[in-house]
């Protein structure tokens, strides 16, 4: 643990920081299993709005640095082109 005031506040936020990216990672990821989901079962009206919904949790996640801009962008793409096969 630490001794010094100054490294007690940081440990503070990062606990504080990990907690808001660990929301924000889970958030993602079951929004990315239930468009899988939803891919498998071929439910075209369910698979438009949980790519609409992924998307926007993707673009905040990547605002907020939890993810890298280039990563959300690449997983957006790869929804699209799955979502386009099924159409």
């Amino acid at each position: 643990m630490a001794n010094i005031k100054s490294a007690k506040k940081q440990v503070r936020k990062i606990k504080r920081r990990s907690s808001i990216n660990n929301y924000w990672k889970t958030s993602v990821r079951t929004s990315l299993k239930s468009f899988q989901k939803a891919i498998d079962k071929n439910d075209k009206t369910s698979i438009i709005d949980l790519l609409k919904h992924s998307k926007s949790l993707l673009d905040k996640a990547a605002q907020r640095n939890v993810m890298h801009k280039n990563k959300a962008s690449r997983i957006k793409s790869n929804m699209e082109r799955a979502a386009l096969k099924i159409k």
